[in-house]
């Protein structure tokens, strides 16, 4: 085996090393975001139901 074939052997390695590292990244990003957009969707849902259901105050004329 020639110098060129072990690098390109090892370059192979390290190519599929980062490519897994990079799938596992982005899943955990996904995840994280989804996450922050399931609370933000029920936080926003809350908010709603709040507004709504609040008491109505009456309404003061100008004199």
């Amino acid at each position: 085996m020639s110098f060129s074939d072990v690098h390109l052997h090892l370059h192979s390695i390290r190519a599929t090393e980062l490519r897994a590292e990079a799938a596992a990244h982005s899943h955990r990003t996904v995840r994280r975001e989804a996450r922050a957009r399931a609370r933000l969707g029920w936080f926003l849902v809350e908010l709603g139901l709040r507004l709504v259901n609040r008491p109505s105050r009456p309404r003061i004329r100008p004199a």
